[in-house]
């Protein structure tokens, strides 16, 4: 699946806000530090999607960095669903 900047934005910016406002109105210290976890996630996802986007839209032509390209886009895949796992583990407690 690929994601234009403006659907990338629009995605984590809406969910980096959400999980703000549940830290900051969080009253227990661990839970809004899990919940700023997951706020400070969308944030660092935004800015990995937006990056590759740039690269591949730049130089993505050359068969070395489309294969780089390519790494990248598993090892978010696999922190993607790290987070989902996260986030079921806090639906079970």
């Amino acid at each position: 699946m690929k994601l234009e900047p403006k659907e990338i934005i629009e995605t984590c910016s809406q969910h980096y806000f959400t999980w703000k406002q549940e830290a900051l109105s969080a009253k227990d210290s661990a839970k809004a530090k899990r919940y700023m976890e997951k706020a400070f996630f969308w944030l660092e996802l935004q800015s990995n999607l937006l990056i590759l986007w740039t690269i591949e839209k730049t130089m993505g032509h050359d068969p070395f960095v489309k294969k780089k390209i390519e790494e990248a886009q598993v090892n978010i895949n696999k922190k993607i669903v790290d987070y989902a796992s996260s986030i079921l583990e806090d639906i079970d407690e």
